[in-house]
């Protein structure tokens, strides 16, 4: 038996806003989405000195990878559209980099964000429900670190062995691309922003929309849906409807705050 619940693997960030440097990544928003949700999280991460790696993820047991910098990124957004660039990249990370004990952890969430987490992960551990939410992976980026959305060569091979991935429509570089990994994936689900959410299975697919809230931070929400989404669906051994329906009202809820600390304790609230 582990002694952890969920395991997300992938780098913490700094991320450069008009209020000064935040902590950010998908371990930092899906973390601490699955504590709130009651369960013993793990993270396997890598940062520069720059961060406090263990106040960022308190509450969480954390495996930290040294590194001269920690990735560092800014987000600006236009109308709900993002821009994004990558300025720094800390270490690459390995499945050598995962403790033992860690690899029979029930829900192992990958969640890379510049393509750090090595794809050969996904196959070691077979004992977990394995979600993707592999952005990182479909992400380049130019000369001035200006990231953009891009083809994922080996989406063919690796999606097949998730039990689940949770995309953007960001993160999709053409309608070409949808089609594709909605044939390849054995479950996806396609994150609208504000309009919810859709469900691929198979040859069915549904549209679930999203609560109306006041926005005020959309930084994070696609994090919190696929930790909510990945634990849900391991709660009803594989509802992938309720499993949206509880995933978009975490998202819904994380983006009427204004940072990840605020967005948390708002979630705790909501579970009390």
């Amino acid at each position: 038996m582990s002694r952890f619940d969920y395991l997300v693997i992938g780098h913490l960030t700094r991320d450069v806003t008009p209020a000064g440097d935040v902590v950010g990544g998908t371990v930092a928003y899906a973390g601490h989405t699955a504590h709130v949700l009651g369960s013993r999280t793990a993270v396997v991460t890598s940062a520069g000195p720059e961060i406090d790696v263990e106040s960022a993820l308190a509450e969480m047991t954390v495996h930290c990878v040294p590194a001269a910098r920690t990735t560092t990124f800014e987000n600006r957004y236009d109308e709900g559209k993002r821009e994004q660039r990558l300025y720094h990249l800390a270490a690459p990370l390995k499945a050598e980099h995962v403790p033992a004990g860690w690899r029979r952890t029930p829900i192992v969430h990958l969640g890379p964000v510049a393509g750090e987490v090595d794809e050969k992960m996904v196959h070691h551990f077979s004992n977990s429900l394995v979600g993707l939410t592999p952005q990182g992976w479909l992400r380049g980026w130019d000369e001035q670190g200006t990231v953009f959305a891009r083809r994922w060569d080996r989406a063919r091979e690796l999606l097949p062995l998730a039990a689940a991935v949770v995309l953007s429509d960001e993160d999709l570089p053409d309608e070409a691309a949808l089609q594709e990994y909605r044939r390849w994936a054995r479950l996806l689900a396609l994150t609208h922003g504000a309009d919810g959410c859709t469900i691929y299975l198979g040859d069915e697919s549904r549209h679930f929309p999203a609560p109306a809230v006041s926005e005020q931070s959309l930084t994070g929400a696609g994090d919190v849906f696929a930790a909510a989404f990945f634990i849900r669906l391991y709660q009803t051994k594989g509802n992938p409807w309720e499993a949206a329906t509880f995933a978009n009202e975490m998202a819904a809820q994380s983006v009427t705050q204004p940072d990840l600390r605020s967005k948390v304790r708002h979630l705790e609230t909501l579970r009390e």
